[in-house]
């Protein structure tokens, strides 16, 4: 135990302990060196404004900012943007990024999903209508046939030909419904003055 005692009182053990913590200096300097090269330490890129770019610009847009990319799912389809074309950005134009940072895109899709015509032939023409908004289709007008169900949908046109419950149509199409008049036909109406 006095041996021990004696050797921390040494001159040998202060050597090695200063040896030791300049070695620990050394190394953390040289560690904070290497990091500040590899993780490009206050350098920053601003975030281009990808919005409106078709992803084939995005790619080169996104090489020459130093960038990666990852494409997330198409949203629903907006109009005010061109098919195929970037709708969201993550993070947002103007923020600053490290070099390499990956930025998030939401990419508008070639058109407006796809929805099922809803059974609307034999109710009426306003409930017919409240049912075709609620799944996202339009009534662009309505137009009336000789028949004795008035306001009663006969059928359903879209650009001029007729369509089917169950079929699919872009959402927001418009759509014309064909409803009865009232009116009981003339071949009807010649019988019963005959009868």
């Amino acid at each position: 135990m006095r041996n021990f005692l004696n050797f921390l009182k040494s001159k040998t053990f202060f050597i090695q302990i200063g040896l030791a913590l300049l070695v620990v200096i050394i190394l953390v300097f040289l560690l904070l060196r290497w990091l500040n090269g590899t993780t490009n330490n206050g350098e920053f890129v601003a975030v281009p404004d990808f919005s409106k770019m078709s992803v084939m610009e995005m790619r080169t847009a996104v090489e020459e900012a130093n960038l990666r990319y990852e494409v997330l799912d198409s949203a629903n389809y907006n109009p005010d943007y061109p098919r195929f074309s970037i709708i969201e950005q993550n993070p947002p134009a103007g923020n600053k990024v490290k070099e390499n940072r990956k930025i998030y895109f939401t990419v508008n899709p070639s058109g407006y999903k796809k929805v099922t015509i809803p059974n609307v032939i034999q109710v009426t023409q306003r409930n017919a209508a409240s049912m075709l908004r609620a799944v996202g289709l339009d009534v662009q007008r309505v137009t009336y046939i000789e028949q004795i169900g008035k306001d009663m949908v006969y059928y359903i046109k879209y650009k001029g030909k007729q369509v089917k419950p169950g079929d699919k149509l872009p959402k927001t199409s418009k759509l014309e419904l064909v409803c009865g008049n009232g009116g009981i036909g003339e071949r009807a109406q010649i019988k019963a003055d005959s009868e």
